[in-house]
């Protein structure tokens, strides 16, 4: 399932987010029942692919369902990413996280000044254009803030490049990528993500 995860929300909305509080106890009911509809559609989506001709009707999960099930505790996050959230509009995902980068470096630091930056717990927030057709992802990262500070791009990339990509091969500030489950065509539209198999 983090396969998954990555791939239809586009890898980087768990690279770089965050969820929101907790649920009051007044709407928490409604908070669990949109994680129970986002599991259902996922075990559907999963169980599509297994027919030899799947099931071609577009199987859409709201943004609320998606972060619903990210906060229940059911996704498997990559190390350091913690409180995941993310946003949908036409074609593109905002998304925003409390990261570790500890975590992720295990407090390895080389004396570039480019890395100085990723110590310590930070807010992270990621702006990305996404889209994905004919059985493949594509992302595009247009911006990563750093508790409200633009990152400049040589840096993000030597970051990315030397404790991301080692980790999750094929994962970069750019990124085509096989979509799982037989998925043909995955729209991040607003505040949602449509997936169609084939």
């Amino acid at each position: 399932m983090q396969r998954f995860v990555l791939c239809s929300l586009f890898l980087v909305a768990c690279a770089f987010a965050q969820q929101s509080p907790p649920p009051a106890s007044g709407t928490e009911a409604m908070y669990q029942a949109a994680a129970r509809n986002a599991q259902h559609k996922f075990d559907h989506i999963r169980q599509n692919a297994t027919l030899a001709n799947p099931d071609q009707r577009p199987t859409t999960l709201s943004e609320n369902e998606i972060n619903a099930w990210l906060a229940s505790g059911q996704a498997n996050l990559p190390q350091g990413v913690k409180r995941l959230q993310v946003h949908g509009e036409p074609g593109i995902i905002h998304g925003t996280a409390s990261v570790d980068f500890d975590e992720i470096t295990g407090g390895r630091y080389s004396g570039n000044p480019f890395l100085s930056m990723f110590r310590g717990t930070h807010e992270v927030e990621a702006v990305a254009h996404a889209e994905g057709s004919g059985g493949e992802g594509h992302v595009h990262i247009d911006s990563v803030s750093l508790d409200g500070v633009e990152i400049p791009r040589m840096a993000l990339e030597y970051f990315v490049d030397k404790y991301v990509t080692p980790k999750h091969p094929g994962v970069g500030l750019d990124s085509t990528f096989k979509l799982p489950y037989k998925i043909d065509i995955a729209i991040v539209g607003s505040h949602q993500l449509s997936i169609t198999q084939k």
